[in-house]
């Protein structure tokens, strides 16, 4: 065992990989003794970030604290103002992985509600934007029923609200918010509103004399900045606000009466909470001074997502460490593309996300959550896109829809995406087994090939992954493929019409447009 203070150089041994750190640098996992790579993660973050590496052969490299990365020349190379250690836990990458995992963050058991998995979810996103209204809420959830979708999970997202920091449902665009809630729970939804920790000057919450303080009552909110000992205003996608500070009992159990209301008087379900990543609390976000030197931007990113975490039905997008902590998870917003930050991130970001301690992952809208998609006139919906990315999240823990498809599709690619929902339905009990056993076990759901299959040369493989031990599955992730090159490791496995193909090779199969190619282990 190697430790030290500050620095620590690792050498990569001979066939070594590494996978871990920042979830949004997925495709350029695992690292070899080829790759070159550097990042100040203590600045840049990711939407789940862990202070982590772990490789085939055995070992992990885990830190304490915020840290700097370099891998070049064979060699990983981590500055940290705390410890760092480098450890030797067996041979493989589960090996190094479950002691990683026993000894840093081992999984807390709580029990995660099942109507997330077993059936897709909806989002109001990529429809209404920022403007999500009563009627457009209601029209959009009778036409999931009304199109042969199974109802489930629910979100309305940003723009429901009155202002940033003003938790309560703006009256113009929904004048009876708990008549369209009691509507949708009849329909068979489970309703999350989407919230976020800023509060903005013009709101109702944010009382104040030339940003001075913020009160409620005889108490201050907020983070406070320690140059002026006032209000720290910080600078997010929605320009500049103060931001609730959760490691105080005051935010804390402000912002819960606020949502607790929501569900008593409206029956609002639960969650979605966006925002509060490590780079909205740290002092390079900060436009009038700089944080207390006692608050980090990691304590109060942790303090967020464990306040998330309160609630039943919630979602998490931006973590800090959040390894073993039993939550739902949202990967980054992807783009309507094949090969910019769209589909082709989506294998190596969920496999990768699972290797740090997050199983119970969604991957984002179907056919990608860039809101900018929205406004861009000449835009087109890549229809073979859509049905590509809706197969490739059939057999993820959670899948979810934004786009309408019976809106942007022909028909025959609408039968096409609800089958592949439909598909999802089908394999519930699997999937809330999977859950049941990785919300103790915390072994990844969403397996990279050489996790579940380690020294058969496997390390570089980032086009299929394992779900569970027994299914294995390659979706088309490649504009206008009609065919898949598969892997199958040793044994039998049969596909869902029950062809039988003899492992240990790489064999094409046939994969048209209707068809996800997965096969199950005999």
């Amino acid at each position: 065992m190697q430790i030290e203070k500050n620095e620590l150089t690792v050498e990569m041994l001979e066939n070594e990989y590494w996978w871990g750190g920042s979830i949004d640098k997925g495709t350029e996992n695992p690292f070899s003794s080829t790759s070159v790579y550097e990042e100040d993660l203590s600045i840049t973050g990711g939407n789940q970030t862990m202070p982590l590496y772990i490789s085939n052969k055995g070992r992990y490299i885990h830190c304490d604290n915020l840290y700097r990365v370099k891998i070049e020349n064979g060699k990983i190379t981590i500055n940290c103002e705390g410890e760092i250690i480098c450890e030797q836990a067996g041979s493989t990458l589960r090996d190094a992985y479950m002691a990683a995992k026993e000894k840093y963050f081992p999984f807390d058991g709580k029990h995660l509600p099942e109507e997330f998995f077993k059936t897709a979810q909806y989002n109001t996103w990529m429809e209404f934007t920022y403007d999500p209204t009563q009627e457009g809420v209601l029209e959009y959830a009778q036409a999931i029923v009304d199109n042969g979708f199974a109802p489930g999970i629910l979100i309305i997202d940003e723009g429901w609200q009155r202002n940033y920091g003003d938790w309560t449902f703006d009256k113009t665009k929904f004048p009876d918010a708990k008549k369209m809630i009691d509507e949708l729970h009849q329909m068979g939804f489970v309703v999350m509103l989407w919230v976020a920790p800023y509060v903005v000057s013009s709101g109702r919450s944010f009382v104040c004399n030339s940003f001075d303080c913020f009160c409620h009552g005889n108490k201050k909110f907020l983070a406070i900045d320690d140059e002026w000992n006032s209000t720290a205003l910080v600078q997010w996608w929605n320009g500049y606000s103060a931001i609730l500070d959760f490691t105080k009992e005051s935010d804390a159990e402000f912002l819960e009466n606020q949502l607790n209301a929501l569900m008593r008087e409206y029956g609002v379900d639960g969650f979605k909470f966006d925002g509060g990543a490590l780079n909205s609390y740290s002092n390079n976000s900060i436009v009038n001074g700089k944080l207390p030197p006692e608050k980090t931007p990691t304590d109060l990113n942790i303090a967020w997502n464990e306040f998330a975490r309160k609630f039943k039905y919630h979602e998490c997008k931006n973590t800090w460490n959040g390894g073993g902590k039993n939550a739902i998870h949202r990967l980054q917003d992807k783009s309507h593309s094949w090969d910019d930050n769209g589909i082709n991130t989506f294998i190596p970001h969920t496999t990768l996300i699972g290797l740090i301690g997050h199983p119970f992952i969604c991957p984002d809208m179907i056919g990608g959550g860039t809101w900018s998609h929205t406004v861009d006139e000449s835009f087109v919906v890549d229809e073979e896109l859509f049905v590509r990315m809706a197969q490739a999240s059939v057999f993820c823990p959670m899948m979810q829809f934004s786009w309408a498809p019976w809106r942007v599709l022909s028909k025959e690619n609408l039968e096409r995406v609800k089958n592949a929902a439909l598909l999802h339905c089908k394999m519930a009990d699997t999937i809330c087994k999977l859950v049941a056993e990785s919300e103790i076990s915390g072994e990844p759901i969403i397996r990279c090939m050489e996790y579940e299959y380690p020294n058969c040369g496997y390390e570089t493989i980032k086009d299929q992954f394992m779900f569970g031990s027994d299914i294995l599955v390659a979706p088309v992730v490649k504009k206008g493929a009609v065919t898949k090159e598969v892997t199958f490791p040793k044994g039998q496995w049969a596909d869902e019409n029950g062809k039988v193909y003899e492992g240990g090779k790489t064999i094409t199969v046939d994969a048209p447009l209707d068809t996800l190619p997965w096969f199950k282990k005999i």
